[in-house]
């Protein structure tokens, strides 16, 4: 009797223990997007399972009853409830999946212009906060991107910070980069200098690029695409982290981050800084960084919510300026790293190139729901930019045959030009350092109303105000033993004598008013999604020049130059099956020409002839998704016509002349494709490939530069057809694995190849009939590598990262200037860094 108890009990327990199977699809709730590698187990158990590409799970419960809990790095864990009888199969639906749910989520009205998987019909990828935080190491912050397609991310000169990326072949004056939904582009010139937002890699929540057209709905859109950056809200539970980081040429970082979780008045607030310093691969790049980011939200109701955010990055760091030819850095014993920047003063490293920069930017947004159909989201800002980059001014004595270098190609021997400039007396400073400053007040306010106009139609529209002022000057920094400098640039100093903190060489300011409004509407019914977007600005551009004219003079202050510009771009995805996915998507739009095209000779004389930029793009996609293999395909045409392209000339007086060239026209066209897929449920598989053509079209021939009496001064020919667009691979791969060892262990190797990479040049340039392509850049491919532990240590939830880049130590070319003669050696170049490791370790509380 009691055997057949014990077999009755048995039978029963195995019964129990093969209740059924749970699935669900995890999506991630701000870009209606699955949510892969998310990690799915039951409350109470080591019974667990992670998602697939699709955001699907699917795990096998040994009871009738119980809880599934998700859990994802960046977002808050989520537990749902399941029943199942004996033998079933339940699926738990769509679980929406967020940073904050139960929170104040910082009103980031870019959220509005994230693409969505199989609905926006733009080519996208995501990089996650978890992909940042393990995977950057001493990699500067574009080049997690450096395996995206289209994307060429290089580390420039080397120092920290001068980090330069490229998309489509197009640079960054090109790529509209925003932050929070917010423009953070140069409002004159269209620069992104990336050693402003350095300390973004540890507030970043996720960077999206959509490449070409993208789902950006701000006034006029970019020519190659848009690179959104979304920062962390306030984070919902109290608690932070501390982390410590240390790598191969004295690096070092450390930093925290804490939060008040969600209170019982409805505020909370976020706070986090960070410190980095180093001594750089290239020689005299020491540089020493800060970061802080700062977010304080309060909900008032269910309708209301406001948030204020402030984050910045000040620095200082050495330069290494000037690019040579391949033969200084063979005939250097510094090899790859040298650098003809700097020199000693008193014993110590004195940099003659650096820059310094602090750019805090702060936004008060606003989230209203007005209805069930309709929200505002409105957000004010201001960035306020101090700094510049340090040279030298007056007799060169830099060169790099100098005979004040120490030994060849050596450091500069400072302390001998501070003997003779001692010596000169009253004659003043021969030589001296100079910082070119960029200061600038930047006021904005960005303002999205969306409505859903029926079922299946959502209206969106809004306003893009900006206000810029740019103050330019050169600020006298080191007179170098010497009692003051000769400077006559200045019309307003008749003495033309200057001192430590004056300015000299130039002195103006650059106003910019910017106004667009933008409107779009959506169709979304079952598996077909479309939209038709359009947009309008003016921008008008304003020189105060202090140095060039008399204060009485009034021409030193222009009018307003106002250039109208607009964009009409449509677009549709339709979803083939529950697997395929195809879209398109065209586009028209008029950009307005840069501020050095409107107004030429660093004067104020206006240029007649600066029109708008005009961009034509068509792109056509494919996608495919299943358990575990996602597949992305697209092929796109950009035009460009009318490219801003000042050139300059001698006028009859003998002085230099710019005028703006019309009629220069590019094409950009290429494939694109990436691949994730996932064999096992511990390893991931990923591969890119890109095939880019990019062309400059025409030829420019005959153009007369007109003086004010009528007589031809120079006839101008340009002769580009055909050659290839410089400054960024238009051949791109790589190939990566992501290996989960353990359950708290994981592996990385990740290989790009980049080819098919041109010089850069600048188009003027080229002046003769026979036309010399630029030098082509060897083919190089890097590896790096990449190890992630967690563990608890005293209480704390530890992760250990450790990243070790460029593994084989390659030496390469990762950018160059072209000479004129398509070899490389009339070509200035900058190498690429050599084997860098970083180890960090973080301590969850």
């Amino acid at each position: 009797m009691r055997k057949f108890l014990a077999l009755a009990f048995f039978l029963t327990s195995a019964t129990i223990f093969a209740q059924g199977v749970v699935t669900g699809t995890v999506i991630d709730a701000d870009m209606e997007a699955p949510l892969p590698g998310a990690n799915v187990r039951v409350v109470g158990t080591n019974n667990g399972t992670i998602t697939d590409f699709g955001g699907v799970f699917s795990l096998e419960v040994e009871k009738a009853s119980g809880t599934i809990e998700i859990s994802y790095v960046g977002f808050e864990t989520k537990r749902v409830e399941f029943k199942v009888a004996n033998g079933q199969t339940v699926d738990l639906g769509r679980i929406q999946f967020t940073p904050d749910a139960d929170a104040l989520d910082e009103i980031v009205i870019t959220a509005y212009s994230l693409a969505i998987d199989r609905k926006t019909p733009v080519a996208v990828s995501t990089i996650r906060a978890e992909e940042i935080e393990t995977q950057l190491g001493s990699q500067e912050f574009p080049e997690i991107l450096k395996s995206t397609p289209g994307v060429y991310a290089h580390k420039g000169g080397g120092g920290f910070g001068d980090s330069e990326i490229r998309l489509r072949g197009f640079n960054s004056e090109n790529i509209a980069v925003m932050i929070n939904g917010i423009p953070v582009n140069d409002m004159e010139n269209g620069r992104v200098y990336w050693s402003n937002w350095a300390g973004l890699s540890d507030v970043t929540r996720s960077m999206q690029v959509q490449r070409g057209l993208g789902a950006s709905k701000v006034a006029v859109p970019s020519i190659g695409g848009t690179i959104n950056i979304v920062t962390k809200s306030t984070d919902s539970e109290e608690g932070g982290n501390l982390f410590y980081e240390m790598g191969t040429y004295n690096r070092q970082k450390i930093g925290a981050t804490v939060s008040t979780g969600l209170l019982d008045n409805g505020w909370a607030a976020t706070i986090s800084a960070s410190k980095t310093t180093g001594d750089g691969y290239v020689d005299a790049t020491e540089f020493e960084a800060y970061s802080y980011f700062l977010n304080i939200a309060k909900q008032f109701n269910e309708d209301h919510q406001l948030s204020f955010t402030v984050f910045g990055a000040p620095q200082y760091h050495g330069q290494r300026q000037n690019a040579h030819e391949i033969s200084v850095y063979e005939r250097s014993e510094r090899g790859d790293r040298f650098n003809g920047d700097w020199g000693y003063l008193n014993g110590e490293v004195k940099h003659i190139e650096d820059n310094f920069y602090h750019k805090p930017q702060m936004s008060l947004n606003h989230y209203w729901n007005i209805s069930d159909a309709t929200t505002l989201s409105t957000a004010l800002y201001a960035s306020f930019g101090t700094g510049g980059g340090g040279g030298w001014a007056g007799v060169n004595k830099f060169g790099l045959d100098s005979d004040y270098r120490i030994g060849e190609l050596g450091p500069i021997d400072l302390d001998r030009i501070v003997d003779e400039n001692e010596a000169r007396g009253a004659l003043g400073s021969e030589t001296y350092l100079r910082a070119s400053r960029n200061n600038h007040q930047w006021y904005g306010a960005l303002s999205t109303l969306t409505t859903e106009l029926s079922e299946d139609i959502t209206f969106t529209g809004g306003a893009d105000l900006r206000y810029y002022v740019g103050e330019h000057y050169t600020e006298l920094t080191d007179l170098l033993g010497g009692r003051f400098a000769i400077d006559r640039s200045n019309e307003n100093n008749p003495l033309n004598m200057a001192e430590v903190g004056d300015k000299i060489s130039y002195y103006d300011e650059g106003f910019v008013n910017w106004a667009g409004l933008f409107a779009q509407a959506e169709y979304s019914r079952n598996d077909l999604s479309a939209f038709i977007s359009v947009a309008a600005s003016n921008t008008g551009y304003k020189r105060l020049d202090y140095f060039s004219y008399l204060d009485s003079d009034p021409e030193r202050e222009t009018d307003y130059q106002n250039f109208f510009g607009y964009s009409a771009k449509g677009g549709a995805n339709y979803n083939l099956t529950g697997n395929h996915n195809v879209f398109a998507n065209i586009g028209y739009f008029e950009k307005a020409p840069d501020f050095d095209a409107v107004f030429l000779n660093f004067r104020n004389d206006i240029n007649a002839d600066a029109e708008n930029q005009k961009i034509f793009s068509a792109e056509l996609g494919y996608g495919f998704r299943s358990t575990n293999l996602r597949v992305n395909l697209n092929a796109y045409r950009t035009q460009w016509n009318d490219r801003t392209l000042p050139i300059s000339f001698e006028q009859p007086d003998g002085t230099v002349g710019f005028v703006n060239i019309l009629g220069i026209n590019a094409l950009h066209q290429g494939v694109e494709m990436d691949v994730d897929f996932r064999p096992f449920e511990n390893l991931t598989l990923t591969g890119m490939a890109s095939f880019g053509d990019w062309r400059w079209m025409n030829n420019v021939t005959g153009v007369d530069i007109i003086d004010e009496q009528q007589e031809v001064v120079r006839t101008i020919d340009v002769y580009i057809e055909d050659l290839k667009v410089g400054g960024s691979a238009q051949t791109t791969f790589a190939l990566g694995a992501d290996w989960d060892v353990f359950e708290n262990t994981g592996l990385r190797v990740d290989w790009t190849y980049n080819d098919n990479l041109y010089a850069d040049f600048d188009p003027n340039s080229k002046t003769s009939e026979v036309i010399v392509p630029a030098w082509e850049i060897p083919a190089y491919g890097l590896v790096d590598f990449g190890a992630t532990h967690g563990f608890d240590l005293a209480g704390f939830d530890a992760l250990l990262i450790a990243n070790l880049n460029n593994v084989f130590d390659t030496e390469y070319v990762s950018f160059a200037r072209d000479g004129g003669t398509g070899t490389y050696q009339k070509s200035r170049v900058y190498y690429g860094w050599g084997r860098s490791f970083t180890v960090g370790l973080k301590l969850n509380f």
